[in-house]
């Protein structure tokens, strides 16, 4: 048993790595940029510095959103592929609306690799500006074709070499930082102060658009080195500078990150909301199987029986009835708001009452309890019909099976034929059900959570996925693949126990 337990542990470290890579590729490559938001769509007002522009690079550095997904060859960009951006972007060759956001996005997400060839561009558009310009006074009055569009490249650089140059913080939502840490990110934020100050209005004279980008080229040549890169800096940017790599460093020291919407970080808010969404979902599941086995029993002894018949139909009916619509009529007859004054037996929802501090213990258990009598039953009549349907069934071909009609033979009262000699291999199919079941205690019920004002899981992850944000999505599909590769284990562990023909050697 602990060999074959060991061998399946060994089987789940690939099988998550394998899930983790999918569930992350589905994300990132999903439509849509996360905080798109907070992004102006006028690059006219970007330049005039009258955006959240800045903001929205920072938000999008911070959470790794502008680094590539898999692999990270970003060291390797050309000047002429960024120039043709910056063309594309500047409307200086034709373009669709959605090739020049695209360019546009890839300006701002090339970071530190493009700073280089944006230098060397904007020196370039500089000079052919100052080689060529005929009126000092007035520049752009008599530009040629050509001076005009180097001066749309030599200010659109300008613009995205200040986005790229400014550096993250490390590690920013650390809540105790060390001196070091904090000494380097105070060096940091100084250095991305003066950048700040590097820039120009597209309508400013030529003399302090030329004394910035001296600017420009003073700063760089002092930063040349950290721009420069090893074959060995190549091989770690390669594999390591990207989504996925940091992605996996987090999740190995079992961080999620911090919430893209909240900014709160996304572990310390899972384990808060898991205690709402673990007290309905196990609990629901344990009376769930603990009505189930009786009624499916019941149903296979008394098969095609009126009394059979009339549990089929009642199961069904209630199959039949949608969550929301049997919690509004429960809140509506059964709580304290209902206008039959001998029905307000619970509560109108919530987890607590607003005197539960002042309670004892005993007094707290009961308060939660009858705040959860209806949310349970809402969450757990659904399945009845399901698993009570499992147990028949498999109780009535092990019922049929010839130790069974030898158990009869030697007399053994019907209890006892079934009770130790059929009910055992008669649980295996509803067993097996297991594994599927243990995700829903993470997911929750949204509509039941909702409708009685609880605070799980389930609303926490719709709101996540209409926010698009990442980590909170991942943590939970992460945590929710864990859980079903537990179950299975589970499940094949209880069918030693519960068959004894089964060994696992």
């Amino acid at each position: 048993m602990k060999a074959y337990i060991l061998r399946r542990l060994l089987i789940m470290l690939p099988t998550f790595c394998g899930i983790s890579l999918i569930v992350f590729l589905v994300l990132n490559l999903a439509p849509g940029r996360p905080g798109a938001q907070q992004q102006s769509t006028d690059l006219a007002s970007d330049l005039r510095g009258q955006s959240t522009q800045e903001s929205f690079q920072i938000f999008r550095e911070q959470f790794s959103l502008d680094k590539p997904i898999l692999f990270n060859s970003r060291f390797a960009l050309e000047p002429a592929e960024l120039e043709h951006l910056l063309k594309v972007s500047a409307r200086l060759i034709p373009a669709t609306a959605a090739e020049q956001i695209a360019a546009r996005e890839a300006l701002e997400d090339f970071g530190e690799y493009g700073i280089p060839h944006l230098v060397e561009l904007i020196g370039q558009a500089d000079k052919t500006v100052r080689d060529n310009s005929g009126n000092e006074a007035s520049p752009a009055a008599s530009d040629s074709a050509e001076v005009a569009a180097a001066r749309h490249i030599r200010d659109l650089g300008v613009y995205f070499l200040k986005l790229n140059a400014r550096r993250p913080l490390v590690d920013p939502f650390n809540s105790a930082p060390s001196d070091e840490l904090r000494a380097k990110n105070q060096r940091i934020d100084s250095e991305n102060a003066e950048i700040r100050e590097m820039s120009y209005a597209l309508d400013a004279p030529e003399a302090e658009k030329r004394a910035i980008l001296d600017k420009w080229q003073a700063w760089y040549g002092e930063r040349r080195q950290r721009y420069e890169y090893s074959s060995l800096d190549k091989v770690r940017v390669f594999f390591l500078d990207t989504r996925f790599a940091r992605y996996w460093r987090n999740l190995v020291k079992l961080d999620f990150g911090v919430s893209l919407v909240s900014r709160e970080p996304v572990m310390d808010t899972l384990l808060s909301k898991l205690k709402y969404s673990l007290s309905l979902s196990v609990v629901s599941l344990l009376l769930a199987y603990l009505v189930s086995i009786p009624l499916g029993i019941f149903s296979a002894v008394k098969k095609d029986t009126p009394g059979d018949r009339a549990l089929t139909v009642g199961l069904f009916m209630l199959y039949s009835l949608p969550s929301f619509f049997v919690a509004t009529l429960l809140l509506i007859y059964l709580s304290v708001g209902s206008d039959i004054a001998w029905l307000r037996w619970f509560p109108t929802g919530g987890w607590q009452s607003q005197d539960f501090d002042q309670l004892t213990t005993w007094g707290k258990l009961k308060d939660v309890a009858w705040h959860l009598v209806l949310p349970l039953f809402c969450l757990t009549y659904g399945s009845l019909a399901a698993l009570s349907r499992y147990m028949r069934t498999g109780l009535l071909e092990v019922i049929r099976s010839d130790y069974v009609r030898t158990a009869r033979a030697k007399g053994l009262p019907e209890s006892e034929v079934i009770g130790r000699h059929a009910l055992r291999n008669g649980l295996l199919p509803i067993l097996t059900l297991l594994g599927g079941l243990l995700p829903a205690v993470l997911g929750g019920s949204v509509i039941v959570e909702y409708i009685f004002g609880i605070p799980g899981m389930g609303l926490w992850v719709i709101e996540a996925i209409y926010q698009r944000d990442y980590n909170v999505i991942m943590a939970v599909q992460l945590s929710s693949t864990i859980l079903v590769l537990v179950g299975l284990l589970l499940t094949d562990l209880s069918y030693a126990l519960v068959d004894p023909r089964i060994r696992y050697q």
